[in-house]
């Protein structure tokens, strides 16, 4: 058989949940030839004795929009196996550019190295085809940057010629190959966004038969009053929905409550599911805490505003991702080149030692240089392994990394974002060797089909001939992360191969400098 590669004497786990078997997978022209028992061949072959071979892994909901811009080799996320990342989620992402000043407020991972030098996204995909990344990339249609572009920052429904521009926007975007919508209806872009204005929306992504992922409008007191928002959007839209890291910070209680919401939609016909990041705490901009109009005017009047003491209580007031639950002692700062003496310090302690209440030391943080708000993340304490353990071990539940792939050396590698080195090794670890709530089939499926299919991805996800040969090639007992919630930016091991449509991107456990990924346009 004529083949540019055969894995041979692995165990071959085919993502569609069926039993493991032993067998030899051969690759042609990128993509996977025949899976059985391959005869000789003239061309290369990777002893797998000892490895699972699975397809790549999916990453369902990353933030890596700008990082594969400045970095596009993905090494964290290769080192994991992972092969396919969906970009544009939680309202965050990097077209429709309007203001290229205000833009960067909703793109994780923003550098000013990259110049926002696109506006639509046919020339996002065009810059990201040039950077060539690693891994396989489709895109969302995000929410935030289409009220940035219509609305601005102001914290208000949109008008009617508003949303008919946003309408449009969504429409032409869908039609040029993004893959669904997103929301991050906690943020400050999108405080002011009525149920009805996400209705209309909605609208649009149905008639297209595209996914509609959402982060809901608040994940802390009003959590299932927020799931059961997105499912009457649904419902009422025909909309297929995926709830963006279904578990709200606000206790198991309210966690349990949510998935029932979630299971007794899908029983009434609603095409529904979720999806979990891999970690015990939330992750986000320590400016979370302010209100979109404090910024709307960038970041010389954010200045001014921050030194304003009437402006300071006016803010005080403003309800955020951060200021739910009244809880500071729970909101760590990272380690950052701002207050390098405050890094994995919690707010509480930081303002009780300032003499200040915690907002106003926030408040004094910030506008030490609100020119780089991006440089300033937290830590939310929020999650229990009780938790984790319920919604992954649910079949409507997958894993995404709620992150942005890093590199240990190049540009990015003083960035930090929690879960890009760690999501889907720490799911394999938890999940199958730890808890065994899993089986080593039931987790590869929920690594690589189960997303594919939320997606609209027939032919990735599954190992089958015919297939691109999008691979992973682990040893089971040793696959797992090493980062750690204050020394995140640690590869994972036991990842040996990797095949990224047949080009082998991970040798042995080191990276071959190849990258194989490609930008996939959704075709109707």
């Amino acid at each position: 058989m004529p083949a540019d590669l055969v894995i041979r004497g692995g165990t071959v786990i085919d993502g569609t949940g069926t039993d493991r078997v032993r067998a030899d997978v051969a690759i042609a022209d990128g993509r996977v030839v025949a899976v059985g028992v391959v005869g000789p061949t003239e061309g290369p072959e990777i002893d797998a004795a000892g490895c699972y071979v699975t397809p790549g892994f999916i990453d369902i909901h990353s933030h890596s929009d700008f990082t594969l811009l400045v970095d596009p080799r993905a090494v964290s996320a290769i080192r994991q196996g992972v092969t396919l990342e969906a970009i544009g989620n939680c309202g965050h992402g990097c077209f429709p550019i309007h203001d290229p000043e205000l833009a960067p407020s909703i793109i994780y991972g923003y550098d000013e190295a990259v110049p926002l030098s696109w506006t639509t996204l046919p020339e996002y995909v065009e810059r990201l085809e040039q950077a060539h990344p690693a891994v396989n990339v489709l895109t969302l249609v995000p929410n935030g940057q289409l009220r940035l572009a219509a609305v601005g920052l102001q914290e208000r429904p949109a008008t009617a010629q508003e949303l008919s521009a946003m309408s449009r926007q969504l429409e032409q975007a869908l039609e040029d190959g993004a893959w669904g919508y997103s929301t991050g209806l906690e943020y400050a872009a999108e405080s002011g966004v009525p149920e009805e204005e996400i209705e209309t929306l909605c609208r649009v992504v149905a008639r297209h038969g595209a996914l509609y992922a959402t982060h809901t409008r608040d994940r802390d007191s009003q959590a299932l009053e927020a799931v059961e928002e997105a499912i009457r959007t649904a419902e009422r839209t025909g909309v297929r929905l995926q709830v963006s890291h279904l578990v709200p910070r606000s206790g198991f209680d309210a966690g349990h409550r949510c998935i029932e919401a979630v299971e007794a939609a899908r029983e009434r016909g609603l095409d529904i599911a979720f999806d979990m990041h891999t970690r015990l705490f939330g992750f986000t901009f320590l400016s979370a805490v302010l209100p979109a109009w404090a910024v709307e005017e960038g970041p010389d009047r954010l200045a001014e505003v921050l030194d304003d003491r009437s402006a300071r209580e006016r803010m005080k007031a403003h309800r955020n991702i951060l200021s739910a639950g009244d809880d500071w002692a729970r909101i760590a700062l990272l380690d950052n080149e701002i207050w390098p003496e405050y890094a994995r310090r919690d707010v509480a302690s930081i303002a009780s030692e300032r003499g200040q209440e915690p907002l106003d030391a926030i408040y004094d943080m910030l506008s030490a240089d609100t020119q780089r708000l991006h440089r300033l993340m937290v830590l939310i304490h929020c999650y229990t392994d009780e938790q984790q353990r319920e919604a992954f071990a649910h079949p409507l539940c997958m894993p995404g990394s709620d992150a942005t792939t890093l590199a240990p050396d190049g540009p990015l590698a003083g960035s930090i974002f929690h879960g890009a080195y760690t999501w889907a090794a720490w799911f394999w670890r938890f999940m199958v060797r730890e808890t065994r709530l899993l089986t080593p089939e039931e987790a590869v499926q929920r690594l690589t089909q189960l997303p594919a299919e939320r997606l609209g991805l027939p032919d990735r996800g599954v190992l089958r001939p015919g297939a691109p040969a999008d691979l992973a090639v682990f040893e089971p007992d040793a696959y797992g992360e090493r980062g750690t919630a204050y020394e995140p930016n640690q590869l994972a091991v036991g990842m040996r191969h990797v095949l990224v449509n047949g080009i082998l991107t991970l040798r042995g456990g080191a990276e071959t400098g190849e990258r194989g990924g490609v930008v996939l346009r959704r075709r109707q």
